[in-house]
């Protein structure tokens, strides 16, 4: 991380001041969809109430035998990570039941995604988040 870049978020927080919103997680289960029309009337309909997105959270399963089910999980992730991004929450926080490979793998690569976007990528174990 460069200097620059750092002093630039010091200098920001300096002009901060508190919001009157209520910090929410999403379960990305109760998500109807994933579409920019959806997301927005979300987002809208949350600030009216004086909500904002804080974080977007999701269970994964990596531990299909069919590399076809790994790829729609995989593409699933992805699609939250831009929902994340659009409602404007910081962070996609993902449940992981196995620990197999496919799942650090995938995860790791998501993880990229989700820093390109502006979002924070946070595995948490499957039982933790229950």
């Amino acid at each position: 991380m460069s200097t620059t870049q750092s002093a630039g978020i010091e200098r920001t927080l300096r002009g901060c001041r508190p919001a009157d919103v209520d910090p929410v997680v999403i379960d990305a289960a109760d998500l109807d969809s994933t579409a920019p029309e959806q997301l927005r009337d979300l987002k809208r309909g949350l600030a009216a109430r004086g909500y904002q997105p804080a974080a977007v959270a999701a269970s994964a399963e990596f531990d299909a035998e069919s590399t076809m089910e790994r790829q729609r999980e995989a593409d699933r992730l992805r699609g939250l990570v831009r929902a994340a991004a659009f409602l404007g929450a910081g962070r996609l926080e993902v449940a992981v039941d196995d620990d197999a490979d496919e799942a650090g793998t995938a995860l790791a690569a998501l993880s990229e995604r989700a820093d390109r976007e502006g979002v924070e990528l946070v595995r948490v174990d499957a039982h933790d988040a229950a």
